[in-house]
């Protein structure tokens, strides 16, 4: 078939548009065009383990596309390509006693030093949403040798958001992809007590030419346990002196900027702020959902929506809470043979929820009333009266600030359309733009809810 190259083109374009984007440069971009004959066409792949997914997954996606163009008795054949683009790191010879098995991202893999990688802490498992899709973008760019002009980034994010599952879905997708083998993950505490070691026992020399001669890709999490720690702030800028003149990639996370870290050094920070600094944010309701649906389906759990929405709702601090509170209500379910419902999550979440006071829409809704002297039936009423829609204005804005609610839901709270809900958050907001008395008055009830006096 002559056509077959640009029919090519034409499936890959088709599928770009209809797949999540980190999906699609995760395990369709990769994918190349090796030969073909009649309606038989020949794709090529990385590895074994791409072949199992692409058939799993996206196997159906490409016959549906060559339907399309007409082509409706296809025959696609996956083969790892021995074509392999230059690599920027040396190659390292494996032993010749070892098993020719190649590591993949579903086992617990331990590299020539370090800490072990996490099961399923892959690009491919990881849930994007809104509040780390650049995160995810950028990791995934500079696991695969996209991002020009710099290979070191600096991820930020506060603990149980994700930033280990991402840092080790760097390692996963460079040591799965034959890119290197030398790939270290360690935290900032290991690498101290390392040297510390290394120092005692007259083997510093060994520790210095590890890190600087024989590793291609560093992964230092936890970079705020350095603070203070002056002798090995100095060794570890030296470090990445050598790393990134051999152009190595560095990859590091933390709970802060650098900048905002004690005691330390100038020289250190100038290097962890080379390159790209991103950030993971705690997750919305949506991506919250999302990522209890996922370990719902990963682990076997039979959830009910609304059980499910009922957990997003009430936890929402991070990641890690989210898993206990779903895992909990699992456990609880099948251990005591309950019913998994609403009543059923309400006694698991109750030992794991925050005691601090939750910022719901009920909650501004309640205040807004107890300022104003309205009641909560005025407040969702009808009533065109000025002494009930500037209050009602006020909370549907201060819902939209505080919670994570769409709209939609924000307007159904207050008993009015979503173009009601918007025309209200806008209202508001040329007021703030006046300085007139709601700005004074937003400004008293923003600082009632954020010190929790509500």
């Amino acid at each position: 078939m002559k056509n077959i190259e640009s029919f090519w083109e034409k499936v890959k374009s088709q599928i770009k548009k209809t797949l999540p984007d980190h999906s699609y440069r995760m395990w369709i971009d990769p994918v190349e065009l090796l030969e073909h004959h009649h309606h038989h066409v020949k794709l090529s792949t990385p590895n074994a383990y791409f072949i199992k997914r692409l058939k799993d997954n996206y196997l159906p996606i490409f016959e549906e596309e060559f339907l399309k163009l007409g082509v409706n008795d296809i025959n696609i054949e996956f083969k790892v390509s021995s074509q392999k683009k230059p690599s920027a790191y040396p190659a390292v010879p494996l032993p010749k006693k070892k098993s020719k098995q190649r590591h993949l991202p579903g086992l617990n893999v331990r590299f020539n030093s370090g800490r072990m990688f996490k099961k399923g802490f892959t690009f491919d498992d990881f849930v994007v949403g809104e509040n780390s899709n650049f995160a995810y973008s950028a990791l995934l760019s500079l696991a695969q040798g996209k991002i020009k002009g710099s290979s070191i980034l600096y991820l930020l994010a506060k603990t149980g958001l994700g930033k280990s599952h991402l840092s080790q879905a760097v390692g996963h997708h460079i040591i799965t992809n034959n890119l290197s083998k030398r790939v270290y993950y360690i935290t900032a505490e290991d690498f101290t007590n390392e040297m510390i070691f290394s120092l005692r026992n007259n083997t510093i020399e060994r520790f210095k030419e590890k890190y600087r001669q024989k590793c291609d890709v560093l992964i230092l999490e936890d970079v705020q346990f350095l603070s203070g720690k002056d002798a090995t702030q100095k060794e570890l800028a030296m470090t990445l002196d050598y790393l990134l003149e051999a152009d190595k990639k560095i990859i590091f996370s933390g709970c802060e900027l650098p900048d905002d870290i004690p005691k330390l050094n100038d020289q250190l920070k100038s290097r962890l702020t080379l390159g790209l600094v991103t950030q993971i944010d705690p997750p919305n309701y949506a991506t919250r959902v999302r990522i209890l649906k996922r370990k719902s389906k990963i682990f076997g759990y039979e959830i009910p929506n609304q059980v499910t929405e009922y957990i997003a709702q009430e936890l929402c601090d991070d990641v890690r809470q989210l898993e206990s509170g779903l895992f909990g209500v699992a456990a609880k379910g099948q251990l005591m043979g309950y019913n998994i419902d609403i009543a059923l999550a309400k006694s698991v979440l109750a030992n794991i929820a925050s005691t601090k006071k939750r910022i719901t829409i009920e909650s501004i809704k309640k205040l807004v009333c107890k300022e104003f002297s309205v009641s909560q039936t005025d407040i969702v009423s009808a009533s065109r009266k000025r002494r009930i829609v500037k209050p009602r204005q006020m909370a549907i804005f201060l819902s939209r600030k505080y919670t994570d609610q769409p709209i939609k839901k924000i307007g159904t709270s207050f008993n009015k359309y979503h173009a009601t809900a918007i025309y209200a958050i806008n209202a508001i907001e040329r007021e703030l733009k006046q300085k007139s008395v709601i700005f004074e008055q937003v400004n008293y009830l923003s600082k009632k809810i954020e010190t929790g006096k509500f």
